[in-house]
């Protein structure tokens, strides 16, 4: 069996979970797609793209280099072959354009048969790619949104070979992820500063906070322009795009640059002086105070900082 739609996505699955961005890229691929790793027909049936076809391949370990020479003649009729751009997307994009021989586009806002669109620069540059001929590309999750489809998609169990690879690594063991260096996309708790925060001084408390809540530091733009939090710790449109379980979201005001990279989190606290603050309409729980002396509170209640201490000035208004 071969795929002969014009555009198919491709999305790797892990015990089940879909990756953040699997049902954008199967939107984009029309419905059709394959899902391939462990678990795959019980992630099928929960993808919210509505009607299509949907092939479930299942295999044990994630095995990127294996699994593009399976997938390969499965797909290689489809035009535009699109996978999200989680990490293990990125990871099976390149090693299954390299065994279709076909070109890469990596970074896409959208993607169409006879074009895809990506950005550059951080986000800075967007260019637009007329499509010559067969290409493989990975969509950035939060670009397009899904809205939930009526009815599901028809499943198709497919059995392929997976044969192990002299270019997969041998997994020796695999650890919990360390909330402080996950990567955001895939991080289920998150705590964010922003502007209002004031300086570097609160975002070090907000990291051991976070660290003790089992929480992911992040932060906005502005902060981490700032130089407050690193450049791979920022969410928004040129940042990572995510979609946690909680948000806890302090002194940001909630700009559309910021509300774009969040996805659909289960819940949302937000805490700012500014009650009108975009952000706090958003939340689940509002609470207005100032984000700093919160955040020496919860640390003298986590025992990280048993005495208190002030970080800071009065908290201006959070711009982002």
């Amino acid at each position: 069996m071969t795929v002969s739609s014009r555009m198919v996505a491709v999305v790797p699955v892990r015990d089940g979970v879909l990756p953040l961005g699997a049902d954008e890229a199967v939107a984009e691929a029309g419905g059709d797609a394959v899902l391939i790793g462990g678990g795959a027909r019980g992630a099928a049936a929960r993808l919210r793209s509505g009607p299509g076809t949907v092939r479930c391949v299942e295999a044990a370990q994630f095995a990127p280099g294996a699994w593009a020479g399976a997938l390969a003649p499965l797909v290689a009729e489809a035009t535009v072959v699109v996978l999200p751009a989680s990490p293990d997307g990125r990871d099976l994009a390149p090693r299954l354009a390299h065994v279709l021989g076909r070109p890469l586009l990596a970074g896409a806002t959208s993607v169409r048969p006879a074009s895809v669109a990506v950005t550059r620069r951080g986000g800075l540059v967007g260019e637009v790619h007329d499509l010559a001929g067969p290409v493989v590309a990975t969509l950035e999750p939060g670009v397009r949104g899904v809205e939930a489809g009526v009815g599901g998609p028809e499943l198709v169990d497919v059995a392929l070979a997976v044969t192990a690879g002299g270019h997969d690594a041998t997994v020796v063991e695999v650890l919990p992820p360390d909330p402080a260096t996950v990567d955001l996309a895939e991080a289920a708790r998150i705590v964010a500063g922003g502007a209002g925060l004031g300086g570097p001084e609160p975002f070090a408390v907000l990291e051991r906070v976070a660290a003790a809540l089992g929480a992911s530091p992040a932060a906005s733009r502005v902060a981490s322009d700032a130089g407050w939090a690193p450049p791979d710790r920022y969410i928004g449109t040129t940042g990572v795009t995510v979609d946690p379980e909680l948000y806890v979201a302090l002194a940001i005001s909630g700009a559309v640059q910021h509300v774009t990279g969040l996805g659909d989190p289960t819940h949302i606290v937000s805490v700012n002086i500014d009650a009108g603050a975009p952000m706090m309409t958003m939340a689940d729980l509002a609470i207005v105070t100032d984000a700093r002396a919160l955040l020496v509170e919860l640390a003298r209640r986590l025992a990280m900082e048993p005495g208190g201490r002030d970080t800071g000035a009065p908290e201006e208004p959070a711009r982002a």
